[in-house]
């Protein structure tokens, strides 16, 4: 691959743009094979698998410039795929159509999550260096020194605080707009944050929070209004612990406005008979979505507060760009760069691994609840 990228590079640029579309023909066309020709029966198709089954393993194996016994491995696994998909129960060209439709995303599983994943829990044990066993020695150390434990609460905080503003302000805001005069209007202000990047986002913010000394010109908007109001300028990224819930506004500020789409379309999605029908048994607004719109957005709600959860643990641009860790407002996905940069590659991959074990939890309950949403319809 690296010699077919290298080659292209010494063409005119007039004679790469041919090529790069015949290459982007060529996907085009395998993807139609895998749709059209893999699953038909007959003889001429079986033929033309079975030389696919070998032919694809052996090029991406020349490809990447493998040993010549890999190559061999790919071609022996394109027979044991041929015969697969020939004894397929489901219909010739299933297996094979399913292999070539999956195998691009599992790949990319192993190789990007599979693997790094190992490769990370290993390290964790180690030391510095990686070149000596020290077993939990790393786990210890982050739960006994003042430094970790406060990056795991923080961490904590977090994710206790963001995930519940975001929800509770966006499904305000979603249930008050609704069906209201100027709600895309609306909408669009509120889901404007989304569209900035957190670095972006923590920059505003930082401005925002800026303090000068109450005989200079403030900058900061918040220090502006407090000085107008008669007080002294605040220095809201360095007065602990209230610096961490000044960084958690950031996140919420961006996030309301996913929750706030997720769940307007949610709401929107309720049966109007239901609503109807509880209005005629006299119940009251409160009544209605207390027991009508909220269990009907169960799902909803659920989605938002998960996803906003794991951005939750796994915040690490706003912290950094706008404290670095400072004054105690670190969470584990700084420290864990943080750790790095100090040549600590044990310390951060043991951090790496606390946040993994944190997300997982989140993660499984979502898996669940899809499952039984499936079950239920």
């Amino acid at each position: 691959m690296s010699g077919f990228l290298q080659w292209l590079s010494t063409l005119p640029s007039l004679l790469q743009i041919p090529i790069i579309i015949g290459v982007f023909l060529a996907v085009i066309a395998l993807l139609l094979f895998f749709i059209e020709l893999a699953p038909r029966q007959g003889k001429k198709y079986t033929i033309i698998r079975l030389l696919a089954c070998i032919i694809f393993p052996l090029g991406m194996m020349l490809a990447l410039d493998s040993y010549t016994w890999a190559i061999i491995g790919a071609g022996l696994l394109g027979i044991v795929l041929f015969w697969l998909d020939y004894r397929s129960r489901d219909g010739a060209g299933y297996v094979f159509q399913l292999i070539g439709f999956l195998s691009p995303a599992i790949v990319l599983l192993i190789a990007g999550l599979i693997v790094p994943t190992i490769q990370t829990t290993i390290q964790s044990f180690m030391n510095s260096r990686g070149t000596e066993f020290v077993g939990l020695e790393n786990f210890i150390w982050i739960f006994t020194q003042p430094q970790g434990v406060r990056t795991v609460l923080n961490t904590v905080v977090w994710v206790l605080v963001a995930p519940a503003i975001s929800t509770i302000a966006g499904l305000a805001y979603a249930v008050f707009i609704d069906k209201s005069r100027g709600e895309k209007v609306f909408k669009i202000l509120v889901f404007m944050p989304m569209a900035i990047s957190f670095v972006g986002a923590s920059i505003i913010w930082r401005f925002i929070y800026t303090a000068r000394p109450i005989d200079q010109a403030q900058i900061g908007l918040l220090n502006q209004i407090i000085v107008w109001l008669g007080g002294e300028p605040v220095q809201f990224l360095q007065a602990e612990p209230f610096n961490t819930l000044a960084l958690i506004a950031v996140l919420i500020w961006v996030q309301t406005g996913f929750a706030m789409v997720i769940l307007s379309a949610a709401i929107k999605a309720v049966p109007t008979e239901q609503l109807e029908a509880a209005e005629l048994d006299g119940t009251n607004a409160w009544q209605r979505f207390s027991n009508v719109t909220l269990p009907s957005i169960r799902s909803s709600l659920v989605v938002v507060l998960t996803t906003i959860s794991i951005a939750s643990l796994k915040v690490f641009d706003i912290v950094r760009t706008m404290t670095a860790g400072a004054n105690g407002t670190s969470v584990i996905a700084n420290e864990m760069y943080t750790q790095f940069r100090n040549f600590e590659q044990g310390r951060s991959a043991a951090f790496a691994v606390v946040l993994f074990l944190m997300v997982m939890p989140i993660v499984i309950y979502n898996a669940r609840q899809i499952k039984k949403q499936r079950e239920l319809r």
